[in-house]
Order: C-alpha cells, then sequence, then structure tokens
C-alpha cells in the first residue's frame, strides 16, 4: 500500500512539475526570476520561444524514487544553467549564413539603394549583430546567460506540499473508506 501511495505521489508531482516548468516559458522567467534580455537587436519575444523547441523538448519519467526531468536537445543545459561555449568553425559557417540571410532581406529601391523603412532598419542591426558574430576567432569564448527554467526553488517546494497534501487527503479517505467496511 505504501509502495502504491509512493508511485501515484510520485506521479502527480511529475505531472505537476512539468506543467510549473512549462509555464516558465509562458512567464519567460524561471518562477518570478525574469530572463535576461537578448543581445540581439531589435528582437521581439523571448530568445527561448523563437521556435519553441525547447519547450517542446522538456521530458520527465518518474519510477518509485526519483522524478528525472530532461530534454533531448544539447544546448537545454547551457541556457538552464549558463556558462562559456567555444566558437567553432561549424559555428561561424552558421553566424556567415543568418548574416546572408538578414542581410539579404533588406529591401531596395529600383536603383539599388537600401529603403529607409523600419522593417530594413532591424534587418540591417541584425545582419551586424550575425556579422559581429561570424568574425569571431574559433577558439574564442561566448558567455551565455543563465536562463533557468528547470530547477530547485521555492516555488517547486510549495508544489511538492500541495501534492502531497492532496495525496495524503486521498489516502486518508481511502483508509476511512476501508475501515468503515
Amino acid at each position: 500500500m505504501a509502495h502504491k501511495f509512493l508511485h501515484n505521489f510520485l506521479s502527480d508531482l511529475r505531472v505537476e512539475l512539468l506543467d510549473e516548468f512549462d509555464q516558465n516559458f509562458e512567464r519567460k522567467a524561471f518562477f518570478d526570476q525574469q530572463w535576461k534580455d537578448t543581445k540581439m537587436p531589435n528582437r521581439r519575444g523571448s530568445l527561448m520561444m523563437r521556435t519553441g523547441a525547447l519547450r517542446r523538448s522538456i521530458m520527465a519519467s518518474s519510477n518509485d524514487q526519483q522524478i528525472v526531468f530532461s530534454s533531448s536537445l544539447p544546448y537545454a543545459s547551457i541556457h538552464n544553467e549558463g556558462g562559456v561555449i567555444t566558437v567553432t568553425e561549424k559555428m561561424k559557417k552558421y553566424f556567415w549564413a543568418m548574416y546572408y540571410k538578414s542581410s539579404g532581406a533588406v529591401s531596395t529601391t529600383k536603383k539599388g539603394e537600401a529603403r529607409n523603412t523600419n522593417r530594413n532598419k532591424t534587418m540591417a542591426l541584425e545582419a551586424s549583430y550575425w556579422k559581429a558574430m561570424a568574425l569571431k576567432k574559433v577558439g574564442s569564448k561566448i558567455k551565455i546567460e543563465q536562463r533557468q527554467f528547470i530547477g530547485e526553488h521555492r516555488e517547486v517546494d510549495m508544489c511538492v506540499v500541495r501534492v502531497l497534501d492532496r495525496n495524503l487527503k486521498e489516502f486518508e479517505d481511502f483508509i476511512y473508506k476501508s475501515l468503515k467496511q
């Protein structure tokens, strides 16, 4: 009976915490700790929600002893924990590709001059950002700010207490009904 209680508790907690961690993407924060803004100029929305792939990749599994949260994406941990990455040749190729993509999106007049529009200004700023990234030397370091979405927090502790209270109440009701029969 204790085994079933623990199994149900961990299963319920897994669902609740997975939902809470998912909500961090809506909050653009780790509960009450706002994520740092991106250094990309004039970008709307959250860096963590460009495609939604990171949010969708969060998984949780539980057994009778623990809950494990994970992601299949290799960049999940650097965003969650922050840190420093080293520029590689492959990264430089990506940065150049993004530079050409953003600079090619600038609309021009019949004379070939860039139009003076807000969109063009944004694309020019974005292109200059990607060019600066592409010009970094292989082996140089890039600091990735922490934008935590999973981990320990007082809200997690409160969620554990809520789920435990609910499960204890269900267990108590079960015992009461069993003794009544």
